[in-house]
């Protein structure tokens, strides 16, 4: 559960949450807004109630509730973006928690909370876009055997991006298949930021060759491409392959456009031709 938005400075949404008791006994259910970052491409949520802008800007209906087992209660969540405000996407969490009772000095008090990640970009113009773009695949065997894929992905858009996908292996050894596997590493990809994802797979793969195909998501963003790997036999990493949609596509764009202007000469002959033998009869 996610709040993405795009804001002008000094405008105000509400959103609604809901906090469900999943226990057997009632809970008092401790709500609030921290900050959030991202660090080394991953979604990192700031210790106790850390504040900062955006989560300073958060306000919540109700700062707890008391909701008995089973049961479920909503929480009203305004955001306030002041007029003066810097343009940029910033990172905070809308918490519920549940602590246990104070005790002796020196007990541990155990603390769970959940939360609702806010993405909020603001600006003065529209919304920026969110794309990325797959680099390059990799195959490669861990310490431990594991054979995986390792693709390289760039953030090319203006949005920070939540990966997950799946990877399928077809055209393998004995016309073998196997997958999809998933690709859901937990990799928030900021802003012109480039990474690498590993995809595990299963030991008892053979070496290949195999036609890899990755499919990546973000979003409403998806992009799917492929390139032909094999394994290698010990502890190591292949050499990087360009997709073969990538190899193949300036080609046959380049392809498509010469037979265009093929046809076009040829259609401007005949009908050159046309015109030359109806002068005649006439």
């Amino acid at each position: 559960m996610y709040i993405v938005d795009y804001l002008r400075p000094g405008i105000v949404i509400r959103r609604k949450l809901e906090v469900t008791n999943t226990s057997r006994q009632p809970q008092h259910v401790e709500l609030y807004a921290a900050a959030a970052s991202i660090i080394d491409d991953r979604f990192s949520v700031a210790p106790g109630r850390s504040p900062n802008e955006l989560s300073q800007w958060i306000g919540l209906d109700n700062n707890s509730r008391d909701i008995p087992a089973g049961q479920s209660a909503v929480v009203e969540a305004t955001i306030a973006v002041p007029r003066d405000a810097s343009s940029g996407e910033q990172y905070a969490v809308i918490w519920a928690q549940v602590s246990s009772p104070p005790g002796a000095s020196g007990e541990i008090r155990m603390v769970n909370r959940v939360g609702v990640r806010v993405y909020l970009d603001v600006g003065l113009g529209g919304e920026p876009a969110s794309d990325f773009e797959i680099l390059s695949l990799a195959a490669a065997r861990t310490v431990d055997g594991t054979p995986e894929v390792l693709a390289k992905v760039r953030n090319t858009g203006g949005r920070a991006l939540d990966m997950s996908g799946s990877l399928s292996l077809d055209d393998g050894p004995g016309s073998l298949s196997a997958g999809p596997f998933p690709a859901n590493p937990g990799m928030t990809l900021a802003i012109g930021h480039e990474d690498e994802l590993a995809v595990p797979l299963d030991k008892r793969l053979p070496n290949g060759p195999w036609t890899a195909r990755l499919t990546l998501v973000s979003g409403e963003v998806t992009h799917t491409l492929e390139a032909r790997l094999t394994f290698p036999a010990r502890t190591g990493v292949s050499a990087p392959v360009k997709p073969q949609t990538d190899r193949y596509l300036v080609p046959l764009v380049i392809l498509s456009g010469l037979l265009f202007l093929l046809l076009i000469l040829l259609l401007y002959l005949w009908l050159r031709r046309w015109r030359y033998r109806r002068e005649q009869r006439l």
